[in-house]
């Protein structure tokens, strides 16, 4: 907020000099855009959910004495085709997010959710080879739901908020993922032999998600670009706090809309160009580019893999606990992380963040390997929980969060659907195959082996942080934007 008066008319600077807050930051306001993001976020915890649920089920699932047990071959498939799905789904959004909105993209994903769970919650009726289809069609389908979730909501947030809140509206979306996981690992702890009552847990949550969607208002940015500009007024008003009516009489909500509407460009008319058209300026390639090369140092220094194999990772360590409850230390550890980031990044910023959190991991990743080679390391009391709970901390600081948070920061107003699908789709193709080869990755070099490389990539994400990360803290989109045109 500090920064926006660069971009704002002479009256909207006084406005914002006499007032004590702008609408926008006042209780009320906040109170609306809190709610309506929680609600949001109430179905993002299913990606979460899909990713530990191979940790709390494989167990049972590769246990040759029960019904439904699979091979080493299938139990890679069954850990990673959630994430080879993911990316088809990230597309899909990029195509509903501005074609239908954010919230009935929202309503989309969840609808697939509950689909997901109930294929696996009824799998168990039928034959064997039915049961093993139905299993793996349902991990493909939350694939699915899962890459429509990495970008709307976020995007959702980013609309309908104040920079000085923005951060930390943001980030609900990761404190959603963080605490799916933490869910299934909860679960896999006290139901550790029925995973079809887990199934079903989940469908019933699923279907408590997708009532939370409806009463969320859309979004201003996108009802103006589809020239719904009553529904878009009203939009506004109940966002800043005020009466949800289609006509705006507060002179600061009026300026903020019209800068918003020319923005947009289509008060005189304007026509966007296409998506690929808009890949020609720097304010789109710029961002797309930074961001799927920060995902791929986020999946190449093994975050998701920690996550998927935790309980396996745990025991081949060393640790001498429940490794079942490792998992959910680990789960819990990174919820409790991630809760004070939206303070942790207005404090340090976004790079600042990034490049320690980069260096922790990198640290955490060599101290783990290296007590394969050190005597004197074995002998330190819990060092491999100490290390993983660490690298889990020092990831959601920044490398685990960073690249889905800023998603929502960097892309300008007219391709922000598309190019925050298609980043996202990227990133969960580079998931799926950090998890599909890790298996393979493991038998080949060894676990210790695996760590340094998962370390080295930490450290070469540094530099890549420190390099090309650019400071989105205390500006608005608008300045975002216009730095990528000029710089």
């Amino acid at each position: 907020m500090k920064e926006q008066n660069k971009n704002e008319p002479n009256e909207f600077q006084s406005m914002r000099t006499n007032a004590e807050k702008p609408l926008g930051e006042q209780k009320c306001a906040v109170r609306r855009q809190e709610l309506m993001v929680i609600l949001g976020n109430v179905g993002i915890l299913s990606f979460g959910i899909a990713l530990g649920l191979p940790t709390v089920t494989l167990r049972q699932f590769t246990d040759p004495k029960e019904a439904i047990h699979l091979t080493i071959q299938q139990d890679s498939w069954f850990a990673s085709l959630n994430l080879l799905s993911s990316p088809m789904g990230g597309l899909l959004c990029a195509l509903l997010l501005d074609r239908f909105g954010r919230k009935r993209t929202l309503y989309s994903l969840n609808v697939l959710a509950i689909t997901a769970w109930m294929l696996m919650a009824l799998s168990i009726q039928f034959s064997t080879e039915t049961a093993y289809l139905m299993i793996m069609m349902s991990r493909f389908v939350i694939g699915l739901s899962n890459g429509m979730s990495g970008a709307p909501v976020g995007v959702y947030a980013a609309e309908i908020s104040m920079p000085k809140i923005r951060g930390r509206l943001i980030l609900g979306t990761s404190i959603a993922v963080a605490s799916g996981i933490t869910l299934i690992y909860l679960l896999g702890f006290f139901i550790r032999h029925d995973w079809q009552l887990i199934a079903l847990i989940c469908s019933g949550y699923q279907i408590v998600s997708l009532l939370c969607v409806i009463p969320m208002p859309e979004t201003p940015s996108w009802l103006i670009s589809k020239g719904r500009i009553a529904e878009a007024k009203a939009s506004m008003n109940y966002f800043r706090g005020l009466e949800k009516s289609a006509l705006i009489t507060n002179t600061e909500v009026e300026v903020e809309f019209n800068i918003l509407k020319n923005s947009i460009q289509l008060d005189v008319g304007g026509q966007n160009p296409s998506f690929f058209r808009s890949l020609k300026l720097p304010e789109v390639y710029k961002p797309l580019l930074i961001l799927i090369t920060f995902l791929a140092f986020q999946q190449a220094t093994g975050v998701l893999v920690i996550i998927v194999y935790a309980v396996q990772i745990s025991t081949e360590a060393g640790v001498t606990i429940d490794p079942v409850l490792c998992a959910v230390l680990i789960g819990v550890t990174r919820v409790l992380s991630i809760l004070p980031m939206g303070i942790i990044l207005e404090k340090l910023g976004r790079r600042r963040s990034g490049i320690i959190s980069a260096i922790g991991m990198c640290c955490c990743m060599f101290l783990l390997a290296a007590q394969s080679w050190c005597e004197w390391l074995n002998k330190v009391p819990l060092l491999p929980v100490i290390t993983l709970v660490g690298f889990i901390m020092l990831s959601t600081l920044g490398l685990y969060t960073l690249p889905f948070f800023m998603i929502s920061e960097l892309f300008p107003q007219q391709v922000r659907g598309p190019a925050s699908g298609i980043t996202v789709a990227v990133g969960l193709f580079l998931s799926f195959v950090c998890i599909k080869t890790y298996p393979f990755m493991k038998e080949a070099i060894g676990n210790k082996y695996c760590f340094v490389v998962y370390g080295v990539m930490a450290f070469l994400a540094t530099i890549f942080v420190y390099l090309f990360l650019p400071e989105t803290r205390g500006r608005t989109l608008l300045e975002i934007e216009e730095d990528f045109r000029r710089k």
